[in-house]
């Protein structure tokens, strides 16, 4: 069979076969002889089959040996460190896969503490462990056990994720215990535990409120709006928390009280100026006791100002007046808003913001119009329902003005003609236009007369003479070699006469 090796079961074998190595060759059938008493070991292990199956037949001239201790003999037994044969090699067997290695179970929680104790539970606090595993946390188990004793019991039942925990229904005056241990998959941790047991007993503490910021100053709320207000305070055993307004008990068909071992809440439904004032709360516990103050105010808009008052009229201006309204809405007035209305238009248009003082001044009104006018009061809640409208009216009437004219000195502006730039001698080019400049002033405005070698340039629409502001200017349209010569520009008015004149010189083509 191939399970088993052929070294073990030919070890007696050669010992036999040198006794009767000598009759071997000489008869063949000797072996078949001796065959008998050889087949003992053979029966005790099974026989190599011919042709096993993993192995074709070898081709011998000899027919196969009979397996017997002869047969043993002759076939040579395989020495130490060398290949079994291939008839009685076994099949290979399949590699084994490597285990993976096993997760390390989570780490031990951190930080164990006591947050808080009580006549009949404590709480716990700890930090998450530093390793967590590959699959995470499943979450915590908490166990106790009662000083002196060595039973733990888990208190939850299955394992949570939470770091923080109360443990409930404990007895005053015990000494616990407690340890805590992280789940996850692939185990559990190294638990967490107290070095010292916790005592069970009531801890005093003294009462103490924790008035929220903005309830520190007056509370403003408009009527009909809800009033909820929580206020916290602190205090072991459970304090008695009262209310009172003025020293008297509160009303509990108009204002709600919810108590709890860590607050107190106020709530109306709809508030009413009426629920305005101080309420007064005391935390009281075996005769010490805190107290507060809460200011509530109730608003609402305030009435429209009293009295308004056209007081005068003059240019363009109007003068007001008026007094505060009776109901300020149970707030102060903040200022009234000033508006005015044309008869033409109609319209209101807002004049003053916010002013302060109950009268004023409006200003750069039109003339001819007609006003009308009216006041809103405004506090924190905003402007009135209703204005307060002046009974009369401001017509702006037109002022009668009689205009008087500056009388202004005569001044003497006459002034006989004057060049103040003179003409400047020129040279140009034989058929290209060229100009010539000069200026002069005087009043009246003198009159420009151009001559050319002393003979005056009159009409010739070879020459185009023009004057604009004092500028006198002679414009000689493609001048030929004849058009040279002295130019003269005169200025004459009734108080005189100006000249200047130049050369102009004209060259041929080049």
């Amino acid at each position: 069979m191939t399970g088993k090796t052929a070294p073990p079961a030919k070890k007696p074998a050669p010992a036999a076969a040198k006794k009767k190595a000598a009759p071997a060759p000489k008869d063949k059938a000797a072996p078949k002889e001796e065959a008998g008493p050889a087949q003992t070991p053979a029966a005790e292990e099974p026989p190599v089959p011919e042709h096993p199956p993993e192995q074709p037949p070898t081709p011998t001239d000899e027919a196969a040996p009979v397996p017997t201790e002869a047969g043993a003999e002759g076939t040579p037994a395989p020495a130490e460190g060398s290949p079994a044969p291939p008839a009685e090699s076994t099949a290979p067997a399949p590699e084994a896969k490597p285990e993976k290695p096993k997760e390390e179970p989570p780490s031990c929680p951190l930080s164990l503490a006591v947050e808080e104790v009580s006549e009949n539970s404590f709480t716990l606090t700890w930090k998450a462990p530093e390793q967590t595993g590959r699959a995470g946390l499943d979450g915590y188990v908490v166990e106790i056990c009662k000083d002196g004793s060595s039973d733990w019991k888990a208190v939850n039942q299955e394992p949570f994720l939470s770091t923080r925990y109360k443990i409930p229904n404990l007895s005053s005056g015990d000494k616990i215990h407690v340890r805590v241990t992280a789940v996850s998959a692939s185990g559990a941790s190294v638990p967490a535990t107290l070095e010292q047991p916790v005592l069970i007993r009531e801890i005093l503490q003294l009462p103490k409120i924790r008035m929220p910021r903005h309830l520190r100053e007056t509370y403003i709320r408009r009527v009909g709006d809800a009033v909820n207000i929580m206020i916290p305070f602190q205090g072991k055993p459970q304090p008695e928390v009262s209310w009172t307004k003025g020293g008297q008990p509160l009303d509990t068909n108009r204002i709600n009280i919810r108590n709890t071992a860590r607050d107190t809440i106020f709530y109306i439904r709809q508030a009413q100026r009426g629920d305005s004032g101080k309420y007064e709360l005391t935390v009281r516990i075996n005769g010490a006791e805190d107290k507060a103050t809460l200011d509530i105010q109730v608003v609402e808009p305030p009435g429209p100002p009293q009295n308004l008052k056209l007081v005068d009229v003059w240019g363009f201006n109007v003068a007001l007046e008026w007094t505060p309204p009776a109901d300020n809405g149970n707030s102060e007035i903040k200022g009234y808003r000033v508006q005015k209305s044309d008869k033409k238009s109609g319209k209101w248009f807002t004049v003053l913001e916010r002013c302060t003082r109950p009268s004023c001044t409006i200003s750069d009104l039109i003339i001819g119009n007609t006003y009308s006018f009216r006041v809103y009061s405004e506090n924190i809640c905003g402007l009135s329902d209703s204005a307060a409208v002046a009974s009369g009216v401001a017509h702006i009437k037109k002022t009668k003005t009689t205009y008087q004219p500056e009388k202004i000195p005569q001044r003497d502006m006459m002034e006989p003609p004057k060049f103040t730039q003179p003409l400047t001698d020129r040279t140009t080019t034989r058929g290209y236009s060229t100009h010539l400049f000069c200026s002069v002033r005087g009043f009246p405005q003198p009159k420009i007369i151009w001559l050319k070698n002393q003979m005056e340039i009159r009409e010739d629409p070879k020459y185009i003479a023009l004057i604009e502001q004092g500028v006198c200017s002679l414009e000689i349209r493609k001048p030929g070699p004849f058009d040279g010569g002295v130019y003269t520009c005169k200025a004459v008015n009734a108080l005189g006469e100006a000249s200047v004149d130049c050369r102009l010189d004209v060259k041929g083509e080049i």
